[in-house]
């Protein structure tokens, strides 16, 4: 289970990244997220946060199943 939210962290930190740097670079953001949501920017770099921390927590998991 843990490796499957390390997967859906890693997909959304890629999503915040790029509504992130679509609003920086371009006028509206990149992805998919803006497709279906309006998000401000602020929601998008939350996105990255807690995309990273999942990924971070699945890959914790993987790294303790090895050592055991």
């Amino acid at each position: 289970m843990r490796e499957i939210l390390g997967i859906v962290g890693i997909v959304v930190a890629i999503q915040g990244t790029l509504g992130v740097v679509g609003r920086v670079v371009g006028e509206k953001p990149w992805g998919v997220l803006q497709q279906w949501f309006d998000i401000p920017a602020g929601g998008y770099v939350a996105l990255v946060v807690v995309g990273l921390v999942l990924a971070a927590w699945g890959e914790s998991g993987r790294a303790a199943r090895k050592r055991a």
